[in-house]
């Protein structure tokens, strides 16, 4: 039978049918699952789930009152029947909570699928904060370092179990405000970016938090957001200009280290002097800045937008590298290093005839990732999706090259790429 209840009701054993509310909201990849660790519990409650909808034949119904006891004791199996002895002590054992629960700010190293749904956690964690953040920014009050330093403390965390996990996640599974995915996928790339570069930790975490409040001066333009969809990247250009200059000037008042500062003031400077808005030029911009700069046109360049699909990734690190003159060389370097020449999300040929997504990174072979097909280019129609890890299927299938997904008829990627990525975390 299935049953709404609120989430502060849960319990382990208990049979989640459905999560209520927007999918995108939810720090979870499937929709349908015994709830059986104390963990997930607890990020369920922790989450914007307004209610669940739960199935008590095949699982735990709410705990008996005294009233109903005595009839709740034999729990129906999905057959009718009720639940053998050793069933019944097994939902006994899962009532009994866990005490161990996944440390969010553990930086052991952990499978890229796993790290996934703490990189999930940490998203939704995160999105949180920052969306109090720049509606308090949107108010003219200052922002604090104290408030912004635990998010970035938990994407650096994530990035150091797994570097690749937090920026596929960005990539594949997209929310409807632009403005805070983008902060936080920008926060992650300048973290990985400066463990690549083998910065001092206190850079790296300057680095992250400069990821974060880079465009919080948008929030102070004279213009309204929801009129573009959340996507602040189609406001007139030289009305946009001025948010580099309004945050710094925020972030100046709440005590925000003085690198960030900079380094948001000069993100969207560029070497040959064409950037804004100081016209710097080579050396005059910090290393943080020019560093930033690469992290956040990627980023631009990688998401969907109102428009359209964004390009794909590898795509993306190789249009970097075509705009001569603006990015440090060798920052942009390390950047393809740590983004990997194929990176998560990217869609690529196979010599099979098949498009696969991938999905996975072998950073001992950058060249041989984990993929996901999905399409046939021959055929032009859906294929079964097989993961392959090119690094040991002994020359089965290889990478022909990057592919767009519109050119083989398959012209709903946007939404196919989601689901991959889901299935690929479920299924590994």
């Amino acid at each position: 039978m299935l049953k709404r209840i609120d989430v502060s009701d849960l319990e382990l054993g208990m049979f989640v049918h459905k999560l209520e509310g927007n999918w995108f909201r939810h720090p979870f990849w499937k929709s349908r699952f015994v709830l059986d660790d104390a963990a997930t519990l607890a990020t369920l409650q922790e989450s914007s789930v307004p209610a669940v909808i739960i199935d008590t034949m095949r699982g735990l119904d709410l705990r008996p009152t005294p009233s109903n006891r005595a009839a709740d004791r034999a729990a129906p199996n999905p057959r009718g029947g009720i639940l053998a002895p050793g069933a019944r002590r097994a939902a006994r054992m899962a009532r009994q909570p866990e005490t161990a629960q996944t440390d969010l700010r553990s930086t052991r190293p952990t499978p890229m699928v796993r790290e996934f749904g703490n990189a999930a956690r940490v998203a939704d964690r995160s999105r949180k904060v920052i969306n109090q953040v720049f509606l308090e920014a949107r108010l003219g009050k200052a922002i604090k370092a104290s408030v912004v330093e635990p998010v970035v403390e938990d994407i650096f965390a994530s990035v150091q179990r797994n570097p690749h996990a937090f920026n596929g996640l960005m990539r594949c599974k997209r929310e409807n405000e632009f403005i805070y995915r983008h902060g936080l996928a920008v926060s992650a790339l300048m973290i990985s970016l400066g463990r690549q570069m083998k910065l001092p930790p206190e850079e790296i975490r300057h680095a992250g938090m400069t990821g974060l409040m880079l465009d919080i001066g948008v929030m102070q333009l004279p213009v309204d957001l929801t009129a573009y969809g959340g996507d602040f990247r189609r406001v007139d250009e030289r009305i946009f200009a001025e948010h580099v200059r309004l945050g710094a000037d925020l972030l100046d008042a709440g005590g925000i280290p003085d690198p960030v500062i900079t380094a948001c003031l000069e993100h969207h400077e560029r070497l040959d002097g064409s950037g804004y808005p100081q016209q710097l030029e080579g050396d005059a911009i910090s290393r943080l800045g020019r560093m930033a700069g690469i992290c956040d046109t990627y980023d631009w360049l990688v998401n969907d937008s109102i428009e359209g699909t964004g390009l794909d990734p590898a795509s993306s690190v190789a249009q970097l590298g075509l705009l001569t003159g603006c990015f440090d060389a060798e920052i942009l370097r390390h950047f393809s290093d740590t983004v990997g020449i194929y990176p998560v999300g990217s869609v690529v040929l196979l010599s099979s005839g098949r498009l696969a997504m991938v999905v996975g990174q072998e950073d001992h072979d950058p060249l041989h990732p984990q993929v996901r097909t999905f399409w046939s280019a021959e055929t032009r129609r859906p294929v079964a999706p097989i993961d392959i890890a090119l690094a040991s299927c002994f020359g089965e299938d290889r990478i022909e090259g990057t592919a767009d997904p519109s050119d083989h008829g398959c012209d709903n990627f946007v939404d196919l790429r989601e689901r991959l990525f889901a299935a690929a975390c479920r299924e590994g």
